[in-house]
């Protein structure tokens, strides 16, 4: 973490530099977190990296999060590292599941296989990225499985069958349904009931 009288310098220069496609900005723990305009975040990258003051030209990680009950539900955070300065910036753009985001793939070629995953994962649609498809889960795999609203036991099973000789794909079939496990506490006696463990009545 760089110091704070460094952070300081950096946010100012960041702010004039982004100017009126800045949403919002925070500083926490050594780090300056900016939420951008979802069409400006190539521009937002491409002059992070290129100005002599921020000089942010080593990509650390792009990925997503789920925020379902949001009508912009997932957000797409990308963590740059200047190296010169000794600090770290954090840019969040919100996105949904049909609005593509510009892939920064033409300033950091890094960040393809990071923009695959989040594609895979949550299902995030990168517009101008050179190879935009699955990278972690199957070819015909149903669904991104980091989405809240994904099952977790997933859509289908996949075995070896030895009689076939093959890997065959089946529903999956539970003993239990473990979706309709009430999450209480394993320590709940018949006397006494842990707060916020108390049954709810159907």
């Amino acid at each position: 973490m760089g110091d704070v009288s460094n952070l300081a310098a950096i946010q100012q220069r960041v702010v004039a530099l982004l100017g009126d496609r800045i949403i919002e900005q925070s500083t926490a723990f050594g780090e300056l977190t900016v939420r951008v305009h979802r069409e400006t975040i190539l521009d937002c990258v491409r002059m992070l990296h290129d100005d002599a003051e921020t000089r942010f030209i080593s990509i650390v990680d792009v990925c997503g999060a789920d925020y379902p009950e949001r009508d912009e539900r997932f957000e797409v955070v990308y963590h740059l590292l200047s190296p010169n300065k000794n600090a770290r910036i954090r840019l969040k753009v919100r996105a949904d599941d049909e609005t593509p985001v510009p892939s920064i793939t033409p300033v950091f070629p890094g960040a393809d296989w990071f923009e695959r995953e989040a594609y895979d994962f949550y299902g995030i649609l990168f517009v101008g990225h050179p190879d935009l498809r699955r990278i972690l889960t199957d070819y015909g795999f149903d669904g991104h499985p980091l989405r809240k609203d994904f099952p977790t036991t997933g859509y289908v099973e996949v075995r070896y069958d030895e009689e076939r000789k093959r890997v065959v794909y089946e529903p999956v079939k539970l003993a239990q349904e473990f979706r309709q496990f009430d999450y209480l506490s394993p320590w709940e006696g018949t006397d006494y009931v842990l707060p916020g463990d108390e049954k709810k009545s159907n």
